[in-house]
């Protein structure tokens, strides 16, 4: 059985009614992790675009808008979503159409968040139903014992466990004139990320840093007006060591296609995580995994401090919880978090999609789901102890 609601007011009747777990999802390119039992709740009905204000850089449109839609409709003004969200349709090997609410559910933000920011930045206001299927709103209802609450914050990056997203509102940013990009071959990583760090730390506003370990590219990407850029690019050349050419608009904006959507390692099956890490401690983690013997890949992003890994092996001929264990342990070590993000059916059995959280961190989250959640019906399991598989 799949519910697909048509209306704000629909979706809340049918929240009203459940009398089961709903396994909340909009296009189904963002379903990282094994289906959560339940009755399929599609939110891809919520199609819809509202009021766009090009001239005020806001646009509001329906949860299940397909991101597609918006982007076309932004690029006939000559603006765009600047936090760049990815498509891993090709990484996780699903089909479907990425909507605007998995992307802020997902808080999904690519290579330019370590200049822009991320989807939560761009996020202005938000209308969702609850777990009671009480219609909320920013700035709007105001909810018994919330007060105080930054619902816009709380709804990006919640994965549909606090609500599911009817509407939201954001802000758009004008496409710049001209993008470059500085391309470097053969670096060894740590030479590499020591670049991409210097490069964010010189006052040419770097909009992209990335390093691909498995083909030795490493990437500095600068936007804006054409002789600002060409200026920018010309010092970055200068300032940071590395055997560096330049490659402009359409050739440019490839290469950070595949940073964005992780294409080195798409069409593949082995275990992908999504590691955070303070990007000086980038080295220090795949430094601590080889020692353990943990065969991987690796790409970095955001100057190292986003590391998509590959998990191929292990040297003990392990590896049946994809590296969990070592992983985890060596981020619990120097700070961050990994998200399990591909994975066969074995692994994902046995391992959590989310990194277990700390004590006071899991008491707070479990705290909003229940405020929000009291049945606990929305994506239950997903995220919290209550995802851990029993030991």
């Amino acid at each position: 059985m799949k519910m697909r609601p048509e209306s704000e007011s629909e979706l809340a009747e049918m929240i009203r009614a459940a009398d089961a777990p709903l396994s909340v999802v909009g296009g189904g390119t963002r379903v990282w992790w094994r289906a959560v039992d339940g009755v399929d709740l599609s939110t891809a009905g919520l199609a819809k675009l509202g009021l766009y204000e090009p001239g005020a850089l806001t646009l509001v449109a329906g949860a299940g808008t397909p991101v597609e839609t918006v982007e076309a409709v932004l690029a006939e003004k000559g603006q765009r979503l600047a936090f760049e969200p990815p498509d891993l349709r090709g990484l996780l090997g699903v089909t479907g159409v990425s909507t605007l609410g998995g992307v802020f559910g997902a808080n999904a933000s690519g290579p330019r968040r370590v200049q822009a920011g991320a989807a939560r930045d761009f996020l202005l206001g938000v209308r969702f139903v609850d777990g009671t299927g009480s219609v909320v709103k920013n700035g709007g209802r105001v909810m018994k014992n919330v007060t105080g609450y930054d619902l816009v914050k709380l709804m990006a990056g919640s994965h549909g466990t606090l609500g599911v997203m009817t509407e939201v509102s954001l802000k758009v940013l004008a496409v710049p004139e001209r993008e470059a990009t500085l391309v470097a071959e053969g670096l060894d990583t740590g030479a590499a990320l020591a670049a991409l760090r210097a490069s964010l730390g010189t006052p040419f506003d770097v909009s992209g840093a990335a390093h691909d370990a498995v083909t030795g590219r490493t990437l500095i990407r600068v936007e804006g007006l054409k002789g600002s850029v060409d200026y920018r690019a010309g010092r970055l050349k200068e300032a940071v060591p590395g055997p560096w050419s330049v490659v402009t608009g359409e050739e440019s904006a490839a290469l950070w296609r595949d940073v964005r959507d992780a294409t080195v390692f798409a069409g593949g099956t082995a275990p992908v995580w999504r590691v955070s890490v303070t990007p000086g401690r980038a080295v220090d983690l795949v430094s601590a995994l080889d020692e353990a013997g943990l065969a991987h890949r690796a790409l970095y992003d955001w100057g190292g401090g986003l590391i998509w890994l590959e998990i191929s092996g292990a040297a003990d001929g392990g590896a049946a919880d994809g590296g969990a264990a070592v992983l985890r342990a060596a981020v619990d070590r120097i700070g961050g978090h990994a998200t399990l993000v591909r994975a066969d059916m074995g692994v994902r059995a046995k391992v959590p999609m989310f990194h277990p959280q700390a004590d006071g961190v899991e008491r707070l989250s479990s705290a909003l789901r229940a405020r929000f959640d009291p049945r606990g019906i929305l994506n239950s399991g997903l995220m919290g102890r209550s995802a851990m598989p029993a030991s």
